[in-house]
């Protein structure tokens, strides 16, 4: 990661949401509210983004996309940008992991911010 990564910092919230699941169907709905801080002097930009999904049942997805949400925010010095979204697994346990790659826009020059292996877990699963 460059001294830039470690200025940009990424929050996770994951929640199962019973709502949406069906333990019948195998269909385990998990929302994640993501908060990206941007801890430097610099605008940076998100301009996309990658995910691994590993599921318990050993199932791995990889996700890849511009932006997030459909948004490439532009997040001003001291300021943080915040948005959920969902996964849909077909178990009630997993594990997401990734990265954003982002621009620092004061000098174009782009870089990598690592998101840490973060748990979904529905009720009572304790693995």
């Amino acid at each position: 990661m460059s001294e830039q990564g470690q200025d940009v910092q990424v929050d996770v919230e994951p929640a199962y949401r019973a709502d949406e699941s069906s333990v019948t169907e195998q269909r385990f709905v998990f929302s994640y509210t993501i908060t990206v801080h941007n801890h430097s002097s610099h605008p940076v930009q998100l301009l996309a983004r990658y995910w691994k999904i590993t599921q318990g049942s050993g199932k791995v997805q990889e996700v890849r996309g511009k932006g997030v949400v459909g948004k490439q925010p532009m997040i001003g010095p001291g300021q943080n940008f915040r948005y959920t979204s969902r996964a849909v697994l077909d178990c009630p346990v997993g594990v997401m992991e990734g990265a954003y790659t982002c621009v620092d826009t004061s000098v174009h020059r782009s870089f990598e911010v690592a998101i840490p292996p973060f748990r979904l877990a529905g009720p009572n699963q304790v693995h």
